[in-house]
């Protein structure tokens, strides 16, 4: 095992049922009674269902401190606009929150870039290049991919073997493209070329329709910066 690995975090699979419900009770329109009688309905054992509440609470109900604000613009997005794809919002505080959740994305994203499709060996094996050899990583990069089926991203093919990308949701809100940017650029942990926002590998399940750098320029959360010629990068405004 190496000792400096990053931390996995995303260990249990997360339904999209409950998933929307963790979202919508930090709307205010749900109760934890509501998610608590879904968890129970899937019979979970006991330290299965502590185990996906953590994951769950760090998503949408106890996020860390500094995604606090961004989970709850989120829940801002869904009650402005009850018809946005709910998944994309689980997406990108997943991504926001969970560089592991963020890695098995941005793969299968370059892996299937070409054919539409990637072996699920071939995830798991750059998977343990970045995260270990160690028990778990294996098990936990499926539970990842699980959960991005139930939320309508890939399809899992020949009994786990073929990771399938579907067709992407088109994202045609300004709101929600730009929180989506907000996410890859937390994930990236760097400033990112506006000409690649287009083409994320780690946001794959979404076409971004919109002016992607008419948006990045007048969001208030980016900075926009030039570096050298022709390039034009985009990074999270650092709070004062």
């Amino acid at each position: 095992m190496n000792p400096s690995a990053p931390r996995i975090g995303f260990d249990r699979f997360i339904s999209l049922e409950w998933a929307t419900c963790a979202l919508k009770i930090r709307a205010g329109v749900a109760r934890l009674d509501d998610l608590d009688a879904l968890l129970d309905s899937a019979g979970l054992g006991m330290a299965a269902r502590t185990k996906t509440r953590t994951v769950l609470n760090r998503l949408w109900l106890e996020p860390r401190a500094e995604l606090a604000d961004y989970a709850d613009r989120g829940a801002a997005i869904l009650m402005a606009q009850p018809d946005v794809p709910v998944e994309a919002l689980h997406w990108g505080m997943a991504v926001a929150t969970y560089p592991f959740f963020g890695k098995v994305a941005e793969l299968i994203g370059r892996l299937s870039a070409l054919q539409g499709d990637c072996a699920s060996a071939e995830i798991h094996r750059r998977m343990s290049e970045t995260y270990g050899e160690r028990e778990g990583t294996y098990r936990m990069t499926n539970m990842v991919i699980q959960s991005q089926a139930s939320w309508g991203a890939v399809e899992r093919a020949e009994k786990g073997v073929r990771v399938i990308r579907l067709v992407p949701t088109a994202v045609i809100s300004d709101q929600l493209t730009t929180w989506l940017i907000d996410a890859a650029l937390r994930y990236a942990a760097k400033p990112l070329a506006i000409s690649s926002l287009e083409s994320l590998p780690v946001m794959f399940p979404f076409r971004l329709t919109r002016p992607l750098a008419y948006l990045v320029s007048n969001c208030e959360h980016f900075v926009v910066r030039t570096e050298g010629p022709g390039n034009r990068v985009v990074a999270l405004r650092v709070a004062i």
